[in-house]
C-alpha cells in the first residue's frame, strides 16, 4: 500500500479532470481553490510527472494524466460501492424489505404498524426499488414486493394478490361536476403514466383518447398528486388508491374495473443464507393481503366501491 496517494488528492485530481476546472472542483468538493491546487501539486510531487498541462490560465489533462483520471474514477467508484453496499447490509435483527415505490406508500406503509406491534423485536428497514435484481446484489434486501409474471432467475416467488385498475378524479374535479358515463369521462384532461387505456376503452366500448393528449407522468405517486390536485382524471391501480378511496381524496368515476396484467409477488433470493421468506413477515402479509381482499368484497358488495360491470 506504500504506492497509494493520499485519497484527498485523488478525490481533487479527480474532481478537476472531470469539471475541467480548478474553481468547479473546489465548489463541487466544498473546499478552497488554494486546496485543491496543493493537493494537485503533492499528486503531481508523488507521482515524479505532470498530469496536468497549463494553457494560459487554465489546465488541460496531459495523457498520463488522462489515463490516470480514467483509473483513479474506477477506484473511486469502486470504493463508493463497497460503501453503499456495507451500508445496505442488514444488521442484526433488521428486516430489509425492497418495494416499489408506490406501492410501498399507498398499501404497504399504512399497514406495516401492525407487524411491528406484532413482532416488536423485528426492526424493519424499507428501501424502494424496482428492479427484481436489487436482491441478487452482495448485501441487498432480504425480500421484495414486485409486480411482473415472472420467474425471475435466482429468486424464489410467491404470488400475493392481482390487481385491477378503474378511473379516479378528485371530488371537487370541475368544481364537483364529476363525469357520470365512460363517454363522459374519456372526455375530460386525461392524467396518464405507464398504465394502458387501452383494456378500460374496450370494456366500455370507446375509442382511446389521442395519444398525446393531456398530462403525461412517469410515476404512479406523481399521477395520483396531479388527480388529486384537480388536474385530470387517470387510470390506477385499486391497490394504490383504495386508501384515497376510502378516505374520500378521490372517488372512483364508473362501475368499469378492468384487471391489471401484472399480479403483485413477494420474492426472495434462493442463493446465500436465506433460502426461504422470513417467516414471521410472510406469514403478517398473507394476512394483511386476505384482510384487503375481504375488504375489497365487502365493500363492493355494499356498493362502496362497484363491482365490475363493463357498460
Amino acid at each position: 500500500m506504500s504506492d497509494l496517494p493520499p485519497l484527498q488528492a485523488l478525490r481533487c485530481f479527480e474532481a478537476v479532470a472531470r469539471l475541467g476546472s480548478v474553481t468547479r472542483a473546489a465548489e463541487a468538493l466544498h473546499v478552497t481553490h488554494s486546496a485543491v491546487s496543493q493537493q494537485l501539486r503533492q499528486l503531481e510531487t508523488l507521482l515524479g510527472l505532470a498530469l496536468f498541462e497549463r494553457v494560459g490560465r487554465g489546465l488541460r489533462l496531459s495523457e498520463n494524466g488522462r489515463l490516470y483520471a480514467l483509473q483513479v474514477r474506477a477506484a473511486l467508484g469502486d470504493i463508493a460501492q463497497a460503501t453503499r453496499v456495507l451500508r445496505v447490509r442488514p444488521r442484526e435483527g433488521e428486516l430489509v424489505v425492497s418495494v416499489i415505490p408506490s406501492f410501498g406508500l399507498h398499501w404497504l406503509l399504512p399497514r406495516l404498524p401492525r407487524f411491528s406491534l406484532r413482532h416488536p423485536d423485528e426492526r424493519v428497514r424499507l428501501q424502494a426499488g424496482l428492479d427484481v435484481q436489487d436482491l441478487l446484489r452482495q448485501g441487498g434486501a432480504d425480500v421484495a414486493i414486485r409486480m411482473g409474471h415472472g420467474p425471475w432467475e435466482g429468486l424464489s416467488q410467491q404470488r400475493l394478490f392481482d390487481d385491477q385498475l378503474l378511473m379516479v378524479a378528485a371530488p371537487h374535479f370541475r368544481g364537483g361536476r364529476l363525469p357520470a358515463t365512460p363517454a363522459e369521462v374519456l372526455a375530460c384532461p386525461p392524467v396518464r403514466s405507464a398504465e394502458s387505456w387501452s383494456p378500460w376503452c374496450e370494456a366500455v366500448g370507446l375509442p382511446e383518447p389521442p395519444p398525446l393528449a393531456g398530462l403525461w407522468i412517469n410515476d404512479s405517486n406523481l399521477t395520483i398528486e396531479a388527480v388529486r390536485l384537480g388536474q385530470g382524471v387517470a387510470l390506477e391501480r385499486l391497490s394504490i388508491v383504495h386508501g384515497l378511496l376510502q378516505r374520500g381524496e378521490l372517488v372512483a368515476l364508473t362501475e368499469v374495473r378492468v384487471p391489471y396484467p401484472y399480479p403483485y409477488w413477494l420474492v426472495w433470493p434462493t442463493t446465500g443464507a436465506r433460502r426461504a421468506p422470513p417467516a414471521a413477515f410472510a406469514a403478517w402479509l398473507a394476512e394483511e393481503v386476505t384482510a384487503y381482499q375481504a375488504e375489497l368484497a365487502e365493500r363492493a358488495g355494499g356498493g362502496v366501491i362497484p363491482p365490475v360491470r363493463p357498460r
